[in-house]
């Protein structure tokens, strides 16, 4: 279950919500960082919470709000959710079945190469997203 909420795209309003806790709430209560935790970022989420007695995760939660309320939607989608918010499904959901099916005999592809190590990870994260742009 943990698994599948991991995997659920993530809301911008939220982000801001939690961002905003983070940066409001008293220094002896010890919620900054959930914005980042639920932004999977859980590393600085760890970060903010070790400084949570200082003013500095306050004030970048503060920035950070507005940041995320001032980012265009779709980069949001794009930085958070990987491409695939709304925009990426409705596209996926159009696409052609022959076409999903060579997408994803590509990736199978892709992804053994990773596996015997001729891809590094990086190299097998671009063309997966590249991949994935077709549809």
């Amino acid at each position: 279950m943990l698994e599948s909420l991991w995997q659920q795209p993530r809301n911008q309003k939220v982000a801001v919500l939690l961002a905003l806790v983070g940066a409001v709430m008293p220094m002896v209560v010890p919620l900054v960082g959930l914005h980042k935790f639920y932004l999977r970022q859980p590393g600085w989420g760890v970060v903010y919470l070790l400084l949570f007695a200082t003013p500095i995760p306050h004030v970048a939660s503060a920035i950070e709000a507005v940041w995320y309320l001032l980012l265009p939607s779709e980069e949001f989608e794009e930085r958070f959710n990987g491409g695939f918010g709304g925009a990426g499904r409705r596209q996926m959901a159009g696409s052609k079945p022959e076409q999903v099916g060579a997408v994803a005999e590509a990736l199978r592809q892709l992804e053994g190469l990773r596996q015997e190590g001729l891809l590094s990870e990086y190299e097998f994260e671009q063309k997966r997203r590249q991949l994935l742009e077709h549809l």
